[in-house]
């Protein structure tokens, strides 16, 4: 595993990444989730078949998550898609490449579309949960987490093991974020993965991605018994399969 980086995008915010850096290649762009880090599983695997592929490859944090500057609760959907754009920018730069977006991730590279349109030449989304702040947590939120958030600013959800933060600013952000009833007529390849026993992100959400990109050729792979991370070692050699397809189809 190549040694975690900084890029410097201003005096007070570093964002914490890994790369494989190459000049005039194919770069594999990797865009985490909501407060994930780029320790995981899946960075790990992405790079290291990127390295045996001889492919750039790029994993950042965004501001707030991991090692990277920050507060969380003062980020949100606007600020990571803006990490993600400086990032790509800096490090990337005018290579042409393939985003994989896991969770929120997906979200997130939806959004680079706008930026770097004839640069994407393929998406793989993992878990993809466009507009989950609205559709899968503030809708279900109840009476007492939505009074306190409006009234805080802040309220701590619990889901199973984890705990989120949640503030107001971030919900309303996200609502000016909304993606899935726009159009991304790009004609690449657009495969989404999705495990059948995802209890965070329902499959649908992988569904709706793909009505967003109407000359795409696009194909759902849902994984059996999957859950919503797929890190483990079979997912995770799925989806490096489905991954290669996409890669072989561009080189």
């Amino acid at each position: 595993m190549k040694k975690f980086k900084y890029l410097k995008i201003s005096n007070t915010k570093k964002l914490r990444f890994i790369d494989n850096y190459y000049k005039k290649k194919l770069y594999l762009v990797f865009l985490p989730g909501f407060m994930s880090d780029i320790d995981g599983k899946k960075p790990r695997s992405f790079m290291k078949y990127a390295v045996k592929k001889k492919l750039g490859f790029l994993a950042i944090e965004y501001s707030g998550h991991g090692n990277s500057s920050g507060e969380f609760t003062k980020g949100n959907i606007t600020e990571w898609s803006n990490d993600a754009k400086n990032s790509i920018k800096k490090i990337v730069k005018k290579n042409k490449f393939i985003l994989v977006g896991s969770s929120m991730g997906a979200w997130i590279s939806l959004n680079q579309f706008k930026y770097f349109k004839k640069q994407i030449l393929g998406f793989v989304g993992i878990g993809s949960a466009p507009e989950f702040l609205e559709r899968l947590m503030w809708k279900k939120f109840s009476k007492k987490n939505k009074n306190e958030i409006i009234t805080r600013g802040l309220s701590i959800i619990k889901k199973g093991q984890y705990e989120y933060p949640i503030t107001f600013q971030l919900i309303k952000d996200g609502r000016k974020n909304k993606i899935l009833s726009k159009k991304i007529r790009s004609k690449i390849k657009v495969t989404m993965v999705h495990g059948s026993k995802d209890e965070v992100v329902p499959v649908s959400f992988s569904k709706k991605v793909l009505s967003v990109f109407p000359n795409a050729q696009k194909k759902l792979v849902v994984i059996k018994n999957g859950d919503h991370s797929l890190s483990n070692q079979v997912p995770l050699k799925k989806i490096i399969k489905e991954l290669n397809i996409v890669v072989k189809d561009i080189i």
